[in-house]
């Protein structure tokens, strides 16, 4: 079975490297270190589909050193350190430290990231981290601090048009076949720039073709064609996005046997637990709310678990959290609020705040009325005082939901 197109037009040196410039560009940092043949240890983040594993395989190429792979998704402590045992067995005089590449490194967990530590350190090995996610937050520091870390950026539209030109002219099937590219921007859309799911846009819009065709691509056919076919290529197997949406409306919907089935189908379908335990904090806000504030905690809790254990154990805190959200009374009060208070800013603009309101830290600013009425409410009755601008006046913003949290701020 042939390869796919993205894994066929995988680069095999530097200069067929489309993007980075800033990074692998003549005079650019990492291609300094790579000409000098001292590459450092080092945490490439950014996100999917700029070529992240791809660089790290061309580092080793180009160094001619041994190269050796695990995935964070997958591998344990166990696997690290029978990996670091083979890259210390594996090493020549003449040649520099194998590379360990570790695809999604933010989602090891403390002891995991601690088993690397030694053979970081010791020149045993070279690291290379490859992660979506903030390295500040999501590797120990002790790791970092031995690490360079390199920001790849979101690929551009020349550089997408780049990889979809050099696919059509350069592939061994597809420059067989005659494709004309009439518009890119609907093929660019779907693929959010990830170069991956680019190639993959083109293979879906070719495979509904006779080799032996003229293809004309345009935004017609790829709208026609992907609303069908696009989610065949979701990773994993799973409808990601269609599940998560699924995931937050059940525990909206307070159903706590739904919630937990689409938060099981996530987790074994690989997604990232962080990302999970963010829309629980955003559920916690959005959709619990005023009606209960100890929801937010919970969720930041959870967050915090898992970050410390990781999976499998962090699945448990998950479990936890998303059965307390789903029995949690529901209130959108707080959300309604700032929506409408921003509805409202960008209709009206920046309205005169009430001078009583207004700081006065010069004497010429108290001169001309700065602060002047503003009464203390700790010392003083300031049942009467006004706050909004004058011309929204007795605007309400906020208005609580029938539950007994908010009864209470209501009465108050």
């Amino acid at each position: 079975m042939n390869a796919p197109l993205a894994e066929r037009m995988r680069p095999k040196t530097l200069d067929e490297y489309i993007g980075q410039s800033h990074l692998v560009g003549p005079d650019a940092p990492l291609r300094r270190a790579i000409d000098l043949g001292r590459i450092p240890s080092m945490i490439l983040w950014g996100p999917p589909g700029v070529g992240k594993t791809t660089l790290a395989n061309l580092l080793a190429n180009e160094q001619d050193r041994k190269f050796f792979s695990l995935s964070a998704i997958n591998s344990g402590v166990k696997d690290v350190r029978e990996t670091i045992k083979k890259a210390e067995n594996s090493g020549f005089f003449n040649q520099g430290s194998p590379i360990l590449f570790i695809d999604e490194i933010h989602r090891f967990s403390k002891s995991q990231q601690d088993s690397l530590l030694a053979a970081v350190e010791k020149g045993i090995i070279t690291l290379i981290g490859a992660t979506t996610e903030n390295p500040s937050f999501e590797v120990i520091s002790a790791l970092l601090s031995r690490c360079q870390v390199y920001v790849l950026k979101a690929l551009d539209v020349p550089a997408l048009q780049a990889i979809v030109d050099r696919a059509i002219s350069l592939d061994v099937e597809l420059r067989q076949r005659t494709i004309q590219i009439e518009e890119y921007e609907s093929m660019l859309k779907y693929s959010s720039g990830d170069a991956r799911r680019l190639l993959n846009v083109l293979e879906i819009l070719l495979s509904q073709f006779d080799p032996s065709a003229t293809v004309t691509i345009n935004n017609e056919l790829v709208e026609r064609t992907l609303q069908r076919e696009i989610l065949q290529y979701d990773k994993s197997g799973e409808a990601h996005y269609d599940t998560i949406s699924a995931f937050i409306k059940s525990v909206r919907g307070s159903d706590p046997d739904a919630a937990i089935y689409y938060l099981a189908r996530m987790i074994e379908g690989g997604e990232d637990p962080m990302f999970i335990c963010r829309r629980l904090i955003i559920l916690a806000t959005e959709d619990i709310g005023l009606a209960n504030p100890n929801a937010m905690l919970m969720a930041n809790s959870c967050m915090d678990a898992v970050h410390k254990i990781g999976l499998p154990e962090g699945r448990i805190p998950m479990a936890q959290c998303t059965v307390y959200l789903a029995l949690s009374p529901k209130s959108n009060s707080a959300y309604k609020a700032i929506n409408e208070a921003l509805a409202t800013v960008r209709q009206t603009g920046s309205l005169p705040i009430p001078m009583h309101l207004r700081n006065a830290p010069t004497k010429l600013m108290k001169e001309l009325g700065y602060g002047d009425g503003y009464l203390y409410p700790h010392e003083q009755d300031a049942s009467g005082a006004t706050y909004l601008p004058a011309s929204l006046k007795g605007k309400r913003f906020y208005h609580p939901k029938p539950n007994p949290q908010e009864d209470k701020l209501n009465r108050r």
